[in-house]
């Protein structure tokens, strides 16, 4: 049985919402979502084109290997979290990712500048589409979402509509292979990290393995439940609130003895944002405000090995 709070969105006033929100971002810094208005349908389909993906020979795979905007695949073992607050990492995450993030087409001021860029598909039919559904789906959700959390923080209703104009979103297919019996304690499908930016809402399959720490500094499991979203907040939100919502540590370890699915989609603010504690966070010493982009980067840069290497 799940130990996070469930909110159940349809039907519930943004008013009650922010209750809700409120109490489980300051008490864990995740929950459950459900009732969010996305069809079942579009939730398989994305598992399914997920799946697809991964079980193509690998050099198909290469063939859109990350590029410099960080869209492609994201090969097995070549993203240690050298930034993690909570580990200190040596290991490679044991999983591959296919990385999809906001469309950025060649006539727009932003494209070319670092993460703005156009995404990689791979050569497979019936991908594309059923993958960007999704991801519009989520985006249009996330967009809902940000009145009851504006209120849940004693704002109007729509204080963050300026800084998610042009917001950077990232949709990860992810696979993780089981763990071997007899693995290394410190191997991880996804080792001990918090996320980067405002809100991560997680679709996970019916393998488990994802755990969050509590404030005591153990382990909760966060198993699946039929119908719903996990969902935290990231390093940005917590910044913002100035600590009032945690960016709660969480991994992953794949010991169903198959393999595990997972699809995050991660909706921050745009690049351009800066992000100073709010208005009504300001109760005690907070930190300087901070360009989301260069947080951003600094993070990718120091966690990802394509990022390391020279440019062809």
């Amino acid at each position: 049985m799940a130990e996070l709070p469930v909110i159940h969105f349809a039907g519930t006033s943004d008013t009650d919402l922010a209750g809700q929100l409120d109490a489980a971002f300051s008490n864990t810094g995740f929950c459950y979502f459900t009732g969010i208005g996305i069809d079942a349908g579009l939730v398989e389909g994305v598992f399914e084109a997920s799946r697809r993906f991964h079980a193509l020979p690998r050099a198909a795979k290469d063939a859109i290997a990350m590029n410099r905007f960080h869209r492609g695949y994201m090969a097995p073992r070549t993203s240690i979290i050298e930034t993690s607050s909570v580990a200190r990492v040596t290991r490679p995450n044991d999983s591959e990712s296919f990385m999809l993030m906001h469309e950025v087409p060649a006539d727009d001021p932003r494209f070319g500048r670092p993460l703005d860029g156009p995404n990689q598909w791979p050569d497979l039919a019936d991908f594309r589409a059923p993958v960007e559904a999704y991801a519009r789906a989520m985006h249009a959700f996330c967009l809902r979402l940000l009145p009851p959390l504006a209120l849940a923080l004693g704002l109007p209703h729509d204080w963050f509509a300026p800084f998610f104009q042009q917001p950077t979103s990232f949709l990860r297919l992810l696979h993780y292979p089981p763990q071997p019996s007899g693995a290394p304690e410190d191997a991880f499908g996804s080792a001990p990290h918090t996320d980067y930016g405002f809100i991560t809402i997680l679709a996970q399959d019916d393998r488990g393995g994802l755990e969050v720490r509590r404030r005591d500094g153990t382990w909760l499991q966060a198993p699946p439940i039929p119908g719903t979203w996990v969902v935290n907040v990231a390093d940005m939100l917590a910044r913002w609130t100035n600590g009032r919502w945690q960016s709660t540590p969480h991994r992953v370890k794949n010991l169903s003895g198959s393999d595990r699915y997972s699809c995050p989609y991660f909706f921050d603010m745009s690049m351009d944002s800066i992000i100073e504690v709010m208005p009504t966070c300001r109760s005690h010493p907070y930190p300087p405000a901070v360009r989301y982009g260069d947080y951003l980067l600094e993070r990718l840069d120091r966690n990802y090995a394509y990022r390391k290497q020279p440019a062809a």
